[in-house]
């Protein structure tokens, strides 16, 4: 899960499982594998750095167990 913001700075947390896409033009368009469209305030980059601390922290948890 990551924490995420919209447009009107509410934020939200999301499943990064569910990220089919992410666009830049030039807002940050999220698109879920339900198709459904979530425009935030973070760039892809941003998203993309969450996204990849959130999978090693899965593998941290996991070989801990």
């Amino acid at each position: 899960m990551i924490s995420v913001t919209r447009l009107n700075n509410q934020k939200f947390v999301l499943n990064a499982d569910l990220i089919r896409t992410i666009e830049m033009n030039p807002d940050t368009v999220i698109t879920l594998v339900s198709g459904e469209h979530l425009v935030v305030l973070e760039s892809s980059d941003e998203i993309i750095r969450r996204v990849i601390e959130y999978e090693r922290h899965l593998r941290r948890l996991t070989s801990i167990a």
